[in-house]
């Protein structure tokens, strides 16, 4: 890891970057190839225990942890604007709604979280915290706590804490943190690949 101030390249900017930055134009081509695997991510359904999962907190994480926080945080507001517009980019969507309405749903406040989340992991990842197994595994726990902490929020203001933590948290702790221990192995393994092959 670096020091509290110094920022290291993101994993996009070491392969795509020229000494280490983007153009503009990768940066507008990765935050809407990104909402575009987020859209995906959202409808694909994983069968697990003790719910389905998808692999969208995986992917809200990943794209923080490569993008770095500031592309990241940006690819996520532009996959919940084109929520917000009426795509039918979330889980769920459109048999439960679009737009706005769906967003000021019950997963109102995850989808809030997602992009704290991306921030988040994406601001450590810039300190170096994607090069190592234990480090990247505190990264992903990080934006995860990020999101569980917005979307209870929000949902503990619909229903009460207890139900709120009953349906909106247990039964997706094992799928968390199986993709906690996934992220946490692909993004170590992706930097030493290319430490070898760069």
């Amino acid at each position: 890891m670096t020091s509290a101030t110094a920022s290291m390249p993101t994993l996009t900017q070491s392969v795509l970057g020229r000494n280490g930055s983007l153009s503009m134009v990768q940066n507008v081509l990765l935050a809407i190839a990104g909402s575009l695997l987020l859209w995906v991510s959202a409808k694909v359904q994983v069968p697990f225990w003790p719910v389905p999962m998808t692999m969208q907190t995986f992917v809200v994480l990943g794209i923080g942890a490569a993008f770095g926080w500031r592309l990241g945080m940006a690819t996520v507001a532009l996959y919940l604007l084109e929520g917000a517009l009426g795509l039918p980019v979330f889980a769920g969507t459109p048999e439960k709604g679009i737009g706005l309405a769906y967003m000021a749903g019950p997963t109102g406040g995850y989808l809030a979280g997602f992009v704290a989340a991306a921030g988040i992991t994406g601001w450590l990842a810039g300190k170096g915290f994607d090069r190592n197994v234990l480090t990247m595994g505190l990264a992903m726990l990080a934006g995860t706590v990020a999101i569980y902490a917005l979307g209870l929020g929000w949902l503990s203001a619909l229903i009460d804490v207890e139900k709120a933590v009953q349906f909106g948290l247990v039964p997706f702790i094992p799928g968390d943190i199986a993709k906690l221990v996934l992220a946490a192995i692909v993004f170590p393994a992706t930097w030493k690949w290319l430490k070898r092959n760069g």
